[in-house]
């Protein structure tokens, strides 16, 4: 059996779902074969250049055309349009991946996980740095009890795009079409993998105390003159605590000067710790039991998770085979009829904690994840 995939975006993350696409049969044998069948886009001399460079058969202009012909429909546009193409294909019965964060707001994101509640088949999230193989160690060592009881969970992620004043309004600063900053576009993926990595280890975040801040109100707007207002957020930070009694500390900024792409995780334990980079994907900064300080771990060997279908050990894997591992997943859940993780739950779970966040900062104060 051959999937067709149907996918709404051609840009960034339409880049990088295409290259992973284009290289699960050669990697992942088991993975199901798949036919890059429809891209769609609103700007049809675009979307054949995309067409063409993407290795799709065809274009169209209407997502409604397209999600109840496909077996397979990504939603990797902007925010404010995953709510409704993805439900439409959901009701349609059609196996639906979203990119993150679920929708610009709760109730969106709401609206969203019923509909793949009741639609009942595959609806997955796009929390792809879940399958960093160094990720999956260290959540292997967190179930396994290696880290004792947890103490300390720290996320940070850190980028500096938008340092410059100067840099050009997109829609990733509008409030109507991104929901917020870099509290949706970075944080969403830093309350996923505290939730994926804790677990039953120190259960769901239960309460926050949110900071939102904009350093640049308005930005210039490119090819045109004049400028547009920002009304997201530019940075966040957040004290967070489980359910377990575990504490948290959760930073995002898109102004973090001298920082592309830092994911940095760090987690502490009764008995060990542990540290993540994204920035250095392949490795774990790891302390057991016993242990007088750090020891570097590289998670390239055979039997770590997703390697054995890479290279030998010490040949070292990037950001793009997140991707790879991703849709190998999901497709995967699609062919077999099993469900699909992280699911538009967890996609509403971190959302729930998005809202937290903010609602902490209108009101100065600790508040209850709902």
């Amino acid at each position: 059996m051959t999937l067709d995939v149907g996918v709404l975006g051609y840009r960034f993350m339409g880049k990088a779902h295409a290259n992973a696409l284009s290289r699960l049969s050669m990697f992942f044998p088991a993975a199901p074969a798949v036919n890059k069948d429809v891209i769609v886009g609103r700007d049809a001399d675009a979307l054949a250049d995309a067409a063409e460079e993407l290795g799709f058969d065809r274009t169209a202009t209407d997502w409604r055309d397209v999600v109840d012909e496909v077996d397979v429909f990504y939603n990797l546009g902007p925010n404010h349009v995953h709510a409704e193409p993805s439900i439409a294909a959901l009701e349609a019965g059609t196996p639906t991946f979203c990119e993150k964060p679920l929708a610009p707001a709760l109730d969106t994101a709401e609206e969203m996980a019923e509909a793949a509640d009741a639609a009942g088949v595959p609806a997955g999230t796009a929390f792809n740095y879940r399958f960093v193989p160094a990720i999956q160690y260290a959540k292997n060592l967190v179930e396994a009890g290696e880290l004792g009881e947890i103490h300390h969970f720290r996320g940070q992620y850190l980028q500096d795009w938008l340092v410059d004043p100067e840099a050009p309004w997109s829609w990733r600063n509008d409030e109507e079409l991104a929901g917020s900053g870099a509290l949706g576009d970075l944080g969403a993926h830093t309350v996923d993998l505290a939730r994926f990595l804790l677990g039953d280890a120190a259960g769901e975040i239960s309460r926050v105390s949110g900071h939102l801040r904009t350093f640049h109100d308005e930005r210039p707007v490119e090819g045109e003159d004049g400028t547009r207002p920002v009304t997201v957020d530019d940075a966040y930070s957040a004290q967070v605590e489980f359910e377990s009694g575990a504490m948290g500390t959760l930073e995002a900024s898109r102004v973090a000067n001298g920082h592309k792409n830092a994911h940095t995780i760090a987690i502490e334990g009764s008995k060990g710790a542990l540290k993540f980079d994204l920035e250095r994907l392949n490795e774990l900064q790891l302390l057991t039991e016993g242990d007088r300080g750090f020891q570097r771990v590289l998670v390239t060997d055979e039997d770590d998770p997703y390697v054995e279908h890479w290279w030998p050990p010490g040949h070292v894997l990037g950001w793009e085979h997140t991707f790879v591992h991703e849709n190998y997943e999901f497709l995967s859940a699609v062919a077999e009829g099993g469900d699909a993780d992280p699911s538009f739950a967890d996609g509403l779970a971190a959302q729930q904690v998005l809202d937290a966040v903010e609602r902490s900062d209108e009101r100065g104060e600790w508040v209850a994840v709902e």
